[in-house]
């Protein structure tokens, strides 16, 4: 072979291992070093200084653990993590991490044991990367989905309690009126009758608005008969009014317990409402089934799906981002995609809470 052109890894003219050794210490993302099999610094890289904040003369030598914080050091951890890496070969963990000027920092860390031809231990390869913001990150989304958790609980208990009260309080209330509307209309001369039986109607006609304010509130079926039974009077009550046709199918292992039972009913809820809003759709299908320990729900349409207009912006609406909200905040996911046969398709899993088999 010639040699008159430099090694096609390094184009200018380098041996391999030396331009292996300038790329792994001009990185300045990782922290990318070398320990002695005792556990002291033997190489640093520009990375190591940003994030560190040694330089080179002031760490090669010195043992890392004084990377490590005072608690992680009373176990004794540093040389715990050198005693796997030398067993089974890689050792990684993530933690709190010291600076040189005493500040911490969240780091991932792998070290991997470096073993020559004759399997004795030579030291160890250690990579660090600071992970601080994006952990800030997502305790500040933890945080956020906390919150809105507490809100959405609230929310449900406010609108059961208000649901109560209306069936109790003023659906009573109505029923006795009318009780006593058709009792007065029986004693009555008969040209008061029809002015009764209309006063009767308007009654019943409000019993029956109030009927479906408690439903949306709080659907009854829920709390006495279970999730599905509650989607299945919810479509057919909505679908009627909307020229709509639906189908309900499950094949799910255990009802969902009454959190998820509730969430999973408010995100179909809105699903249902963006389908008559936005989707110019025939039919409805809406399947649910027991998928990895949690419950998979699908909302489908034959619409006019998700990119055509006006709902080209279909992730934007509020709607929408409230059902993903819902769905993310109780540990699961959300999407929203075109079926290839056409119309739209949302689909959301919730896990099923540690014993709450139902």
């Amino acid at each position: 072979m010639s040699t008159d052109f430099p090694h096609p890894l390094d184009p200018y003219g380098r041996p391999p291992v030396e331009a292996y050794r300038l790329l792994v210490e001009s990185v300045v993302d990782y922290a990318i070093f070398l320990l002695d099999p005792s556990g002291r610094v033997v190489s640093w890289n520009a990375g190591a200084e940003r994030i560190k904040g040694y330089r080179a003369e002031d760490i090669v030598g010195r043992h890392f653990s004084v990377f490590y914080p005072a608690e992680e050091l009373a176990t004794r951890k540093p040389w715990y993590e050198l005693e796997v890496a030398a067993e089974v070969g890689r050792f990684e963990d993530e933690g709190w991490r010291l600076r040189k000027d005493g500040s911490r920092f969240w780091a991932n860390v792998v070290i991997t044991a470096l073993v020559d031809d004759a399997g004795r231990l030579r030291g160890f390869a250690k990579v660090t990367r600071d992970l601080t913001e994006r952990r800030r990150t997502e305790q500040a989304l933890h945080e956020q989905r906390r919150l809105v958790g507490h809100l959405v609980e609230a929310q449900e208990l406010e609108r059961r309690r208000i649901a109560w009260d209306v069936h109790d309080d003023s659906i009573q209330a109505m029923v006795a009126v009318g009780m006593r509307l058709q009792l007065l209309a029986d004693r009555l001369p008969a040209e008061h009758v029809p002015a009764v039986r209309r006063l009767d109607e308007t009654v019943q006609e409000a019993i029956t608005r109030l009927r479906g304010l408690v439903f949306r509130l709080r659907p009854p079926e829920l709390d006495r008969y279970g999730l599905v039974e509650a989607l299945d009077r919810y479509l057919a009550d909505v679908t009627a009014s909307w020229d709509l046709g639906y189908r309900l199918r499950h094949s799910l292992d255990h009802e969902p317990p009454a959190d998820q039972a509730i969430t999973i009913f408010r995100i179909c809820q809105e699903a249902i409402s963006n389908v008559h809003k936005h989707a110019r759709a025939t039919t409805i299908d809406i399947t649910l089934s027991s998928v990895d320990r949690g419950t998979l729900v699908e909302v489908a349409d034959d619409g006019v799906g998700v990119g055509a207009p006006p709902d080209r912006n279909a992730f934007e609406h509020f709607g929408t981002i409230e059902m993903r909200e819902r769905a993310e905040t109780a540990g699961g996911w959300w999407s929203l995609t075109d079926r290839p046969g056409g119309g739209a398709s949302v689909q959301f899993w919730l896990p099923t809470p540690e014993g709450g088999d139902g």
